[in-house]
Order: structure tokens, then C-alpha cells, then sequence
């Protein structure tokens, strides 16, 4: 069963469709391959997919420049790609890798690259939220008009250091967007058990901060509402909030047999509502597309994933001597 008709004509060019529909099939595939990784005990630790979510990540990056910077929690491999991480780079990563972006010794939570300005997945709920708003402080302090992509989840909405931290990025105008993934379910909680508040976004109206929620099914939706925020930030006039309400189809780790919803309740969004059908249908119903192109495009990201999976087998383990690096930073006296 096909997701959504459009219901409109899209505003965006056929190559801008094309790009969002590789970009959200990459993350896609390579999750699928990393859950079966996982099965096969070749990634350890926690794993937390992001299969539902892509809209998200792809509609805002397609909102950010050279220079933008992005951090996040622990389901963070979509927003690692998004960015323009090399798949490699993050397979072996989370395989524990020598090859991997923090040289195999982050895992699945814990990897950064500086050359994509993106500051990490974050193990700690709601922790990545005020090193959020420190780094749009410094992007302040330099006098750039870069913003800061701050993601974090529906559960990670009710920690005090979000609450605080909305205090200080509005009371020092930081150019700060703050993306609730609302996929619904906090762990196991659904959003309906565990807060009163019918929308967290409007919170940010205690603090002075001006937001809105967005269909996070919807690239296009995620990419306006996406500017829209930008321009708020990049003019001076501080904080932004948007809560983007998605959908998780997995558990909320591999470890998560997910009792506390029913599998008709995942199948009804999978059918109705899924991020990826719905830009496949604006290629096809566009004519920018035929099935023949989007099963070439689709061939050639699964090649793509396998070459990610085949390197990471490849890659050998870290040397124990890793185990004295990346401790200490270097600084210059004063």
C-alpha cells in the first residue's frame, strides 16, 4: 500500500527530490544493515535505529550551510550521514573499528567529525542540549552567522537542563534551533503517559522563544519549517524551537522488544505515512522518475551499505596503545 498522495505541487525541483529521496533511502538501508550487524554480534553495545525518522535530519540539512553545526543523542547514525559523514567512517565505528570516526572507540553513541561540524551523539539523555547552546554561544562570541542544529527526543523534553537551557539561549539570543524528534514513545513511555502538555514546543513561550511543530513525515514540511527557523536565528533574534513529530518502527534499541505498542499501530504508519514512499510518489506522480530509476537509485545505496559493511569487517580492531589516546587536549600557555 503506497504512502500519501501529494496533494499539491511540490515546491521543490526535480534533482532537490531526487537528493532527499537517496539521502533518507541511504540512512534507510544502512540502519537495516547495521541491524543486522548487530544480530550477527559484530556491533556491541547499544543500537539505537533511526528507521522512520530520515524526514527529519534530511528536511533540516537542507536547510543548514558550510558551517552550521549539529549535535544530537544516542540515535544519531542518520544524523551522521545526513551531514556527510563517510559511510565507512561510521560502519566501522560502530563495529568498533580502527577505521571508524572515533578510531573504534566511541561505538554507536560516541562519534564526531569536525570537518562536518557535527558534535556527537550523546549517551546521556538531555545532555547534548546545553553543549548545544554552548556552541551557538561561540559561533556568537566569533560574530559568524552560523546556527546550531540541538536535537534531542520527546523524553529528553522533560529534563531540567532543557529547561534551563532555554533560559540562557534566549536571555543571550543564541543562535540556537532546538529540534524535538517527538517519535511518540520515550523508551517505552508513550508522550500521553509521561507529560501534560499537548505540544512541547509551546514551552519555550515561558522563556520568550518562539517555535511550532512540523509533520516530520513530511521532507518538504521539515526543510520550510527548517528556513524558516534558520532566518529567525541567523538575524539576531535568538532561539528557535521546533517540534518535529515523527515515527520510530523499531524498538527504541535492538534490545527493545517494543510490547508497548501493536504492530498494527507500526503498520498503519509503514503504510500510510512513511517519509520515503511519500517523496517516491512526488517523483513518480511528477514524472521526474520511473520505477526503473528509483530501483537503479536503490541498487546503487544498498552498494553502497555493502561496501560500508564489507570495510568494517575489513578494518582491524584498534591497537592497545588507543587506549592512552584522545584523553588530554593540548593547549599553548598563556
Amino acid at each position: 500500500m503506497a504512502a500519501r498522495k501529494s496533494t499539491s505541487k511540490p515546491d521543490a525541483t526535480a534533482e532537490e527530490l531526487t537528493g532527499y529521496y537517496r539521502d533518507m533511502l541511504l540512512i534507510r538501508r544502512f540502519e537495516e544493515k547495521a541491524g543486522q550487524l548487530y544480530g550477527m554480534g559484530l556491533i556491541g553495545g547499544f543500537c539505537h535505529l533511526y528507521i522512520g525518522q530520515e524526514a527529519v535530519v534530511v528536511g533540516l540539512e537542507a536547510a543548514a550551510k558550510d558551517g552550521d553545526k549539529r549535535v544530537t543523542s544516542y540515535r544519531d547514525h542518520g544524523h551522521m550521514l545526513a551531514c556527510g559523514m563517510d559511510p565507512n567512517g561510521v560502519m566501522a565505528e560502530l563495529t568498533g573499528r580502527a577505521g571508524g570516526y572515533s578510531k573504534g572507540k566511541g561505538g554507536s553513541m560516541h562519534m564526531f567529525s569536525k570537518e562536518k561540524d557535527f558534535y556527537g551523539g550523546h549517551g546521556i539523555v538531555g545532555a547534548q542540549v546545553p553543549i548545544g547552546a554552548g556552541l551557538a554561544f561561540a559561533d556568537k562570541y566569533r560574530g559568524t552567522d552560523n546556527v546550531t542544529f540541538t536535537y534531542f527526543g520527546d523524553g529528553a523534553a522533560n529534563q531540567g537542563q532543557v529547561a534551563e537551557t532555554y533560559n540562557m539561549a534566549e536571555l543571550w539570543d543564541l543562535p540556537v534551533i532546538f529540534v524535538i524528534e517527538n517519535n511518540q514513545y520515550a523508551m517505552g513511555t508513550s508522550v500521553s503517559r509521561s507529560t501534560k502538555s499537548p505540544d512541547f514546543w509551546e514551552r519555550g513561550a515561558a522563556y520568550g522563544i518562539q517555535g511550532e511543530a512540523v509533520d516530520g513525515m513530511d521532507v518538504l514540511a521539515v526543510r520550510d519549517a527548517g528556513r524558516k527557523a534558520v532566518k529567525h536565528c541567523r538575524s539576531g533574534k535568538g532561539p528557535y524551537i521546533l517540534e518535529i513529530k515523527t515515527y520510530r518502527y523499531r524498538g527504541h534499541s535492538m534490545s527493545d522488544p517494543a510490547k508497548y505498542r501493536t504492530r498494527e499501530e507500526v503498520q498503519k504508519m509503514r503504510e500510510e505515512r512513511d517519509c520515503i514512499d511519500h517523496v517516491r510518489n512526488l517523483l513518480l506522480e511528477g514524472k521526474h522518475a520511473t520505477e526503473d530509476d528509483l530501483k537503479a537509485i536503490d541498487k546503487e545505496i544498498k552498494a553502497i551499505v555493502n561496501a560500508a559493511a564489507e570495510f568494517a569487517r575489513e578494518s582491524p580492531e584498534p591497537d592497545l596503545d588507543e587506549l592512552w589516546t584522545d584523553i588530554y587536549a593540548t593547549g599553548e600557555a598563556s
